[in-house]
């Protein structure tokens, strides 16, 4: 199914798993990362140190694709392309705003090892293109053992 992705703001605000992103290396060939991710004006962000990879990659060729599902059955998610534009101001922010997200706050040892970086944190904003999404709750109930507590787009 073709949707937009504010269709979908409960699902992308209320799943906390990584956003796995492929995207293009300079040798051409694809390779796919995890990031944390933030919704948030009907985009996606992720925070990353200025000298990642992925910054270069992105840089060279904006268009990615993304997937946000769970490992778990009921196999269910959201996946789609998108375009990248890397903004170097919000990356601070929006990395405090990731570590409220995936860590509950600031004040954990993780926490604070990142932010001892943020001033060389950039944030990359993925603008969706195009997206899917799947549930394969209805086939597969038959296999689960438990009714599984889980959010599908």
């Amino acid at each position: 199914m073709t949707a937009q992705i504010q269709d979908y703001a409960t699902f992308l605000t209320e799943t906390r798993i990584p956003v796995r992103l492929s995207c293009t290396t300079e040798s051409g060939w694809p390779v796919v990362l995890s990031l944390w991710y933030l919704y948030q004006e009907e985009k996606i962000f992720c925070a990353t140190q200025e000298t990642a990879r992925v910054v270069r990659y992105l840089e060279n060729d904006p268009r990615c694709a993304l997937e946000i599902a769970g490992d778990q059955m009921p196999y269910c998610g959201l996946r789609g392309q998108a375009r990248a534009v890397i903004d170097r101001d919000r990356g601070p922010d929006i990395l405090v705003k990731l570590l409220t997200r995936y860590l509950g706050g600031t004040e954990s040892p993780l926490a604070r090892k990142l932010l001892a970086k943020s001033d060389r944190e950039v944030a990359l904003i993925l603008e969706p293109v195009n997206l899917f999404t799947w549930d394969f709750t209805p086939r597969m109930q038959d296999s689960l053992l438990t009714t599984p507590e889980k959010i599908c787009p």
